[in-house]
């Protein structure tokens, strides 16, 4: 039985969670057409007869401006130091040389391959340019080219992944899909609906953490804390009587519901925390 972890890596927005929940068939990553949305590492673990494949979506690898910055790039080594094979996600329109270079800051230690995203806005000379561009690089064993957003032949791509890793017993139950409990994906869903709603710095300087999650029969009860730095954040979230907090509850009320399968009744506060993203301490309580 071939087992292995193979982590996905890249910049922000090239598509690594898309890439995720397309291999695992499930949404494990919160996706957003803004940059920096996933924070932490998460793993999807897929489970066959003939193999074990424990993905992991990784923050997009950028330049640390404050330590919740740090923090996430800290996820992307503890992911580079148990790997056995590297997914390196380039977005095809993107600029090659500086994905070569972030790739080659890597000093990765296993095989890599390559994989070429959003194939479907370019032509096929273009392409193939950049499948010559990145085959020619020494971290290069295979490039693969694909549309994460348009679905991918999940056996067609895992065939080449399997050739780079070794044999072993599974780490995981076959039932199991991820390492993460459901508070985590539940304030994930919340954090997400932040992103689809609010525009320029309110996503960036707002976490989610879940206080309370009770199962009752037929209902679970979900309390959970938006955390932001600014009292005129906390006066945007909440909205002219309280609507757009309404409204973030109602959407992610029911995409929580979809994901966990019960009832839920879902209750929002918004708390004011200056400078959290530079707080050891409250970082740590939020998860990070």
């Amino acid at each position: 039985m071939k087992v292995g972890f193979v982590n996905i890596f890249g910049k922000p927005n090239a598509g690594k969670s898309t890439l995720l929940n397309a291999l695992i068939g499930e949404k494990l990553a919160i996706v957003s057409s803004k940059v920096q949305t996933t924070r932490h590492r998460i793993k999807g673990i897929l489970t066959d007869k003939n193999y074990q494949i424990v993905f992991s979506d990784t923050p997009g690898i950028i330049e640390p401006k404050y330590l919740l910055h740090e923090k996430m790039m800290q996820a992307v080594k503890n992911a580079l130091e148990d790997a056995d094979l590297a997914l390196l996600l380039v977005d095809i329109k993107d600029d090659w040389n500086e994905c070569d270079k972030i790739f080659s800051a890597l000093k990765l230690t296993v095989p890599a391959i390559v994989v070429l995203n959003k194939i479907d806005l370019v032509n096929k000379e273009k392409l193939a340019e950049a499948e010559n561009f990145f085959a020619d690089k020494s971290y290069c064993k295979k490039t693969i080219s694909i549309s994460a957003s348009s679905g991918i032949n999940q056996k067609k791509f895992i065939k080449p992944v399997l050739e780079f890793l070794p044999e072993g017993e599974p780490f995981y139950n076959e039932d199991e899909m991820t390492d993460l409990n459901t508070r985590f994906f539940v304030s994930e869903i919340i954090r997400e609906k932040i992103y689809d709603l609010f525009q320029e710095e309110i996503p960036y300087q707002t976490t989610v953490l879940v206080t309370e999650f009770k199962e009752k029969t037929g209902l679970v009860k979900i309390s959970a804390d938006i955390i932001v730095q600014r009292e005129t954040q906390k006066g945007i979230l909440l909205g002219g009587g309280g609507k757009m907090i309404k409204k973030l509850g109602t959407v992610a009320r029911l995409e929580i519901e979809k994901f966990i399968g019960q009832k839920t009744f879902l209750e929002l506060f918004v708390k004011v925390k200056p400078n959290w993203r530079e707080n050891e301490l409250q970082l740590r309580e939020y998860g990070y």
